[in-house]
């Protein structure tokens, strides 16, 4: 029996084996650089005309008979393939590499967990270019056999040290082990285990934890391995007061009520992660760090050294307070940004926005839209979010809309409330507008209405990235109308649901399914907006049809319906990640009556690209209904 450290019974140190890798593999090319250097003093290039002209070294060849997983950790770590190509090999130079190749060949696959295996290496000078052969059998591998995870200090942070938490849950921490009995004993695996299990303790209470021991004795001739870690929990940490950094133009209460830590919460590093997070969103810092403030820990650790004593690392002490450190560095107060752009539902596009972070103690925003179809105005005012977490907003804007003969102004100021995470967001909103509607080829071509809804807005996320989904879903519910007849010409109420759903298919598919329902209750349709109404068609709806041109026929104009319904399957092929083809197939509509909501379908392929801001398609489609061709394009998922 014998450590992984060779030459030792108990391997204490955690990267022994990779050590003495490497210092075989330094040993070898530094007596390889020996005698090529001394070759090269002992024949001066200058006296043999012959040496003056080979500019390149031997060429040779080498096969590795071994097994695929070890041929490529060979393949990049023997010196008989690091060497090749070096214009000081001769054949003398490759014999001794071909000697030596035998031990390197031990030594690296021990890394892999293999310690008894039959090398033999060989070299063939008989043709024109030699040939060496290196033959491996690996043997059987060494397995772990036991392993033993010894927990100090853990458990002493809860006795009679002002501690309410519960103890560590040890049995827990040892299942996610992840170099468990049965498993081969891999140097890569060994290292990876000791990171993981220190991370998870790390994590949560424990920050200051750390390994105190490790080994890992190997029995060749048992081909079983007996693992070791000691694990200290140092002090149990909790998080105290606020301690900003960096705030020059906005105040503190920016920062203050977006902190849902409260003084002797436990230490969480995902806590800290999720406060960082809502930081960053507020759009009032270009870099934020929020961290436990560890520099008193350390200034105690200092003096504990100019002293003479050691640093206490233990859990004995009870709890230890640290402030939650913020460091952020401010955005520019004003910001100006212009952009063009061309959308297949709505033509070329300019856009303006105007950016001030502070006006009366607020965040604004403006913005100036110029489409082909459809032009806007708009300017929202921001209050920076309270500490029930609520974001609160007002303002108002402009919009006008030329979409398949019909042509919509909207005027609206609007009060919105919002408040949740990304995962579970949820929105109030309260608009007062008035819409003047002309629809072309109509008997009563131009009406006005005026309405004041009330819509509550639900979005669930569950994806495995909010930027390039692959699994999950979001689903979208909304509910509101105008039910007071206050400055409102019609009472109604409005239902609409939304999801999308991803589920990989084998290695490089994506299934993705997307559905949508709408309906509306009213006396008089003619006094609902129209901006409450439905229409299909389009990106992100029924592909193979124009922008919204699914809807009512009124006139020589498609309008609103009081109920949609659309449908959709596609899959997606990453053939060669980032880029990816799709298949797909689309059906829906908008009617006024339920009975009359008959599926147009459309169907096509197109192409992805799973770009930095998201996934970019573009799409081929045929609107089986209208037989025609159309091109859509589009980038990230509308939701």
């Amino acid at each position: 029996m014998f450590s992984a450290r060779p030459k030792r019974m108990a391997a204490m140190a955690p990267a022994r084996p990779r050590i003495l890798a490497q210092i075989v593999l330094g040993v070898n090319a530094l007596c390889f650089a020996a005698g090529a250097l001394a070759q090269d003093k002992s024949q001066d290039p200058a006296r043999d005309p012959a040496q003056a002209e080979a500019k390149t070294g031997l060429d040779y060849t080498v096969r590795i008979d071994a097994p695929r997983n070890l041929r490529e950790l060979l393949e990049n770590n023997l010196d008989l393939m690091r060497w090749r190509g070096n214009a000081r090999m001769d054949l003398e130079q490759l014999q001794r590499l071909v000697r030596v190749a035998p031990e390197q060949v031990k030594t690296l696959i021990a890394t892999e967990g293999y310690y008894t295996p039959q090398v033999s290496a060989g070299l063939d000078t008989s043709g024109s270019k030699p040939v060496a052969r290196v033959i491996v059998e690996p043997g059987q591998p060494v397995n772990v056999t036991d392993v033993d995870i010894e927990l100090r200090g853990f458990a002493a942070a809860d006795k009679g040290t002002g501690s309410t938490t519960a103890p560590l849950d040890a049995a827990a921490l040892r299942t996610t082990w992840t170099l468990p009995v049965g498993e081969r004993f891999r140097t890569a695996d060994w290292e990876g285990a000791k990171r993981g299990l220190l991370r998870r303790v790390t994590q949560t209470r424990f920050p200051r934890a750390q390994l105190l021991d490790s080994s890992a004795t190997v029995d060749p001739d048992k081909h079983s391995a007996v693992l070791k870690v000691v694990l200290d929990s140092g002090p149990e940490v909790r998080l105290g007061a606020l301690k900003i950094e960096g705030l020059k133009r906005y105040p503190a209460s920016i920062i203050e009520n977006l902190n849902q830590i409260h003084p002797g919460d436990e230490y969480s590093e995902a806590t800290l992660q999720a406060l960082q997070g809502r930081l960053q969103d507020t759009g009032y810092f270009s870099t934020v760090e929020v961290s436990a403030d560890m520099s008193s820990v350390l200034s105690e650790q200092i003096g504990d050294l100019n002293q003479g004593q050691g640093p206490q690392q233990s859990a004995a002490t009870g709890p230890t307070t640290l402030p939650v450190l913020v460091r952020v560095s401010e955005n520019k107060r004003k910001n100006l940004s212009l952009g063009v752009g061309y959308s297949t539902n709505t033509g070329a596009r300019l856009q303006a926005n105007y950016d001030d972070l502070f006006v009366f103690g607020k965040r604004m925003k403006s913005s100036v839209l110029y489409e082909q179809k459809r032009q806007s105005a708009r300017t929202d005012f921001y209050w920076p979010t309270t500490s029930n977490g609520y974001s609160n907003s007002l303002g108002g804007g402009y919009k006008r809309e030329d979409l398949e003969g019909q042509i919509t102004r909207t005027t609206d100021i609007t009060a919105k409330r919002s408040w949740g995470s990304p995962l579970l967001e949820r929105t109030l909103t309260l608009a007062a507008l008035t819409e003047q509607v002309t629809i072309e080829g109509d008997t009563e071509p131009t009406s006005r209405v005026k309405s004041v809804p009330l819509t509550f807005s639900i979005t669930k996320r569950a994806l495995d990235s909010l930027v390039l989904p692959t699994r999950g879903y979001v689903a979208n519910a909304q509910l509101g109308g105008a039910l007071l007849p206050v400055l409102t010409d019609e009472k109604f109420v409005r239902l609409y649901l939304h999801g999308v759903a991803y589920k990989p298919v084998g290695p490089s598919g994506t299934l993705i399914v997307r559905g949508e329902f709408g309906a509306v209750g009213s006396g008089d349709k003619a006094g609902v907006p129209s901006t409450f109404l439905f229409r299909a068609g389009g990106d992100q709806s029924v592909r193979g049809y124009a922008y919204q041109e699914l809807g009512v026929p009124v006139g020589n104009a498609i309008t609103g319906g009081r109920y949609l319904f659309t449908a959709s399957a596609e899959y997606d092929w990453w053939f060669k990640p980032p880029y990816g083809a799709a298949i797909f197939y689309d059906a829906g509509n908008a009617a006024d009556n339920f009975s009359d909501l008959k599926p147009k379908v459309g169907y096509g392929i197109g192409a992805r690209w799973r770009s930095p801001v998201g996934p970019l398609a573009v799409d081929v489609a045929r609107g089986q209904a209208v037989k025609k061709v159309r091109l859509h394009f589009s980038l990230g998922f509308t939701f």
